[in-house]
C-alpha cells in the first residue's frame, strides 16, 4: 500500500501543477511561471498565518486552564506526549471541531458550543483526540495549503470568464477558456477531496489511540454527522474551503464531500474495538461550554 504521506505529497504536487496549467492557459509560459511564484508565495504566507486565518474565520475565543475543554485537552496531550496547543471555543450551534496551525508547537484546537452540548464527556474527549491526531500528523498545515491553492485555481477560472484563454501559440481560444473556467476548478476540488479523505482516516485511528476509546469516537461521529450537515455553519457558508477542516462535513453529498462516508469511518473504528464493546458510558456526562 502506498504510504499516505507520500500520496498526500503527490496530490499536493498535482494541485500545484494544475494551478500552473491554468496560468499557462490564461497567459502562456509567462502565466505558468507567474502562477508558480504566486503558489509559492501563498504557501509561504499560509505557513506562517494558517492558524490566525482559520480562527478569525470562525470568531473563535481562546479559553484558559479554568475551562473544562482546556483541561480535557491538557490531559490528552500528556497522554500523547505532545506540546500543549492553544484551545478555542466557537459559539456556534453546529456540532463540530477543528485543528489548525503550522506544526505541533504552534497549533490550536477548537470545539463548538453545539458539539459540547450534544455529546457526553467521553465523546467530546474522543473528538478532541481526533483533532490532536491531525496536529501530530501535521495535517493542519497541509489542509490549509490545499484549500489555499484550490481556492486560487477557482479564482483563476473566474478570470478566464472575463479574459478568455490562450492556446500554446498564445492565441485566444474559447475552448481553453472553458477548460480554465470549469474543468480545472472541478479537478482541483477532486484532488482536494482526495487529500482530505486520506487524512481523516489517519486522524480517526490516531484519535482512537490517543483517547483509548474508539467506541466513543464512533458514537460521536454517529451523533453529530447528521446535525452538522443540517445546522447552519456560517464560516463554511462564507468560505466553502473551510469544510475540510471539520471532523464531519457540513453538507450531505457523499460524492462531493471532503470526508469519507461516516459509515465507513465508524466501521473502521469498530474494527479497532474489543469484541462486544459498545461504549464506556451508559449515562451521558455532559460538560458545560461556559466552564
Amino acid at each position: 500500500m502506498v504510504n499516505s504521506g507520500f500520496k498526500t505529497m503527490m496530490l499536493l504536487a498535482a494541485l500545484t501543477a494544475l494551478f500552473m496549467s491554468v496560468g499557462f492557459m490564461l497567459a502562456g509560459r509567462s502565466g505558468a511561471m507567474i502562477a508558480l511564484v504566486v503558489a509559492a508565495g501563498m504557501n509561504l504566507f499560509t505557513y506562517w498565518n494558517s492558524d490566525k486565518i482559520v480562527l478569525k474565520m470562525h470568531d473563535a475565543h481562546e479559553v484558559g486552564p479554568d475551562h473544562p475543554l482546556y483541561q480535557m485537552v491538557a490531559q490528552l496531550v500528556r497522554r500523547a506526549n505532545m506540546p500543549m496547543p492553544k484551545v478555542y471555543f466557537v459559539d456556534s450551534p453546529n456540532p463540530n471541531a477543528f485543528a489548525t496551525g503550522r506544526n505541533p508547537e504552534n497549533a490550536a484546537v477548537a470545539a463548538t458550543a453545539g458539539l459540547m452540548a450534544m455529546l457526553n464527556r467521553d465523546e467530546v474527549e474522543a473528538v478532541m483526540a481526533h483533532e490532536l491526531a491531525h496536529v501530530a500528523n501535521r495535517d493542519t498545515l497541509i489542509m490549509t495549503m490545499v484549500a489555499t491553492i484550490a481556492g486560487a485555481i477557482s479564482m483563476l477560472g473566474n478570470f478566464a470568464l472575463f479574459f478568455g484563454g490562450r492556446d500554446s501559440e498564445g492565441r485566444s481560444n474559447a475552448l481553453v477558456a472553458i477548460v480554465a473556467m470549469v474543468v480545472a476548478p472541478f479537478a482541483a476540488m477532486i484532488v482536494q477531496m482526495a487529500i482530505s479523505r486520506t487524512r481523516e482516516y489517519g486522524a480517526d485511528k490516531g484519535g482512537a489511540e490517543i483517547s483509548g476509546n474508539p467506541a466513543a469516537l464512533a458514537s460521536a461521529l454517529a451523533k453529530i454527522a447528521g446535525p452538522a450537515a443540517q445546522i447552519p455553519n456560517m464560516a463554511s457558508e462564507r468560505n466553502p474551503a473551510a469544510a475540510q477542516l471539520y471532523i464531519v462535513p457540513t453538507h450531505l453529498s457523499d460524492m462531493f464531500s471532503t470526508h469519507p462516508a461516516t459509515e465507513k469511518r465508524i466501521a473502521a473504528l469498530q474494527a479497532m474495538m474489543p469484541a462486544g464493546e459498545i461504549s464506556r458510558d451508559a449515562e451521558p456526562k455532559r460538560i458545560s461550554p461556559w466552564g
